[in-house]
């Protein structure tokens, strides 16, 4: 990595003007994405000096907006969904957990090779805690992805599950929520300019009517929603989505929808509301693993999918529906999700288990010691060691964030290639292939 602002500027000479500013020329893009932006992004995310780690930081930006390269809103793609102007397709909204900038390579090569226009890269609220990434660092590895693999245009970034705990929300319902404002304000800094509002988690079904049930769900997106209109950039529509039913708890219902969609809208009493609900249709986030270590087959409800994305879009003017929990369903299940008009997918734990399968050995085994160390109050009665490490896995990205981003050449490549591939299958699937003029018609940077 760059050993100083000076080192930096040194070994960039030729390649960029203006290292460690906002005003970045670009002199060489070759030589910029050959090698170069390998060490910058990596400075930016390894640096022991902050001074130097965010001039790094500074120069992917400045760099990537001097090629084009912009954090965008979906927001107007949304809108024509909503208005049945854009239909046929699932956008793919993927959760990059650890290697970020090779994954997010393979997102954008993928994506290139079959000429996607709309897909999201996002990393939930809990993820940025256990994965140890923050918002801008997250960022920075994607704009850094997108410069290393010659994209151009808008760049989807999303904050997932902006999720409220039930439990301190019932102790102190304004510290939650203020805490959840203060991670939105750290997103929209760092580029996110797609937030998932989840507070779900607040349904209470033990009410008598399902407005009562939605209440705490729908007042407190809505103060959300506003929170994120008042902090968003001069000439950005963030997109916002909410959710009615929590992930892996009872499925959804059009009265559901219906409920949390009057509250929600006399709540925002005519601002810009939600591009997209999330909905639960049988899944689980993770899936569910058995004693072996597999994932269970799972009834997924495809009909109620397709039920609250039509009301979503004909009563409400929404893109749809979102299916989340997704990424181990079997393969044969995917192209349903164009088929039901669902709007949104989100996966994440395949990526995540395709990681661990392809690292070197040693190192799998260091990150198992480390779980069973240090988590193993997180185990439950019963529970079979395949079941724990399943279950736990993905806590080992942020003790071990390096030890992946140290992986040599030759390993880092093998993933990102089968990486593409697993892209390549989604996107196809998904039915995004050849909709770039989609995103260029309705998408404004």
């Amino acid at each position: 990595m760059y050993t100083s602002l000076d080192n930096m500027k040194n070994q960039l000479a030729g390649i960029l003007e203006g290292a460690g500013t906002g005003s970045v020329t670009i002199i060489d893009e070759n030589s910029l994405r050959q090698q170069a932006i390998d060490e910058l992004v990596y400075t930016a995310v390894f640096s022991p000096s902050d001074e130097v780690k965010n001039a790094a930081r500074l120069t992917i930006r400045s760099a990537a907006a001097a090629l084009g390269i912009k954090p965008a809103s979906i927001q107007g793609l949304y809108e024509a969904m909503g208005r049945s102007e854009v239909t046929g397709f699932t956008v793919p909204a993927m959760n990059i957990r650890g290697l970020t900038f090779d994954a997010a390579r393979a997102t954008f090569q993928a994506a290139h090779n079959l000429k996607v226009g709309p897909f999201v890269l996002e990393i939930a609220k809990s993820e940025i805690e256990y994965t140890y990434q923050r918002p801008d660092e997250y960022a920075i590895a994607i704009l850094a992805a997108a410069i290393k693999e010659g994209h151009r245009g808008p760049v989807f970034i999303q904050g997932d599950h902006v999720q409220a705990n039930a439990k301190k929300y019932a102790a102190n319902p304004a510290k939650e929520i203020d805490a959840l404002k203060k991670i939105i304000l750290e997103e929209i800094e760092a580029g996110f300019y797609n937030i998932d509002i989840d507070t779900s988690t607040l349904v209470d079904l033990t009410k008598s009517t399902l407005d009562e049930q939605q209440r705490a769900n729908f007042e407190n997106a809505a103060v959300l929603t506003q929170y994120i209109r008042d902090n968003q950039p001069e000439g950005v529509v963030v997109s916002v989505g909410g959710e009615i039913g929590e992930v892996g708890g009872k499925n959804s219902t059009p009265e559901d929808l219906h409920a949390f969609m009057k509250g929600y809208n006399a709540a925002i009493n005519g601002g810009k509301g939600i591009s997209k609900i999330s909905v639960q249709t049988g899944t689980s986030h993770g899936g569910v693993v058995l004693p072996d270590g597999s994932i269970a087959k799972v009834k997924l409800d495809f009909d109620t999918l397709k039920t609250l994305s039509e009301i979503a879009r004909a009563t409400y003017e929404m893109s749809g529906a979102v299916q989340h929990g997704a990424s181990t369903l079997p393969s044969e299940m995917f192209d349903r999700f164009p088929q039901v008009g669902a709007s949104e997918i989100h996966l994440a734990t395949e990526f995540q288990n395709m990681m661990y399968t392809l690292i070197p050995e040693e190192l799998r085994d260091d990150i198992d010691a480390w779980l069973h160390a240090n988590l193993a109050n997180e185990a439950k009665p019963g529970e079979t060691t395949q079941q724990f490490i399943y279950k736990t896995r993905k806590k080992g990205f942020g003790p071990f964030k390096q030890q992946f981003w140290d992986l040599p050449e030759s390993e880092r490549g093998k993933i990102r290639e089968e990486l593409r591939k697993k892209f390549e299958f989604l996107f196809t699937k998904l039915n995004v292939v050849d909709t770039v003029e989609h995103v260029q018609k309705h998408v404004t940077l």
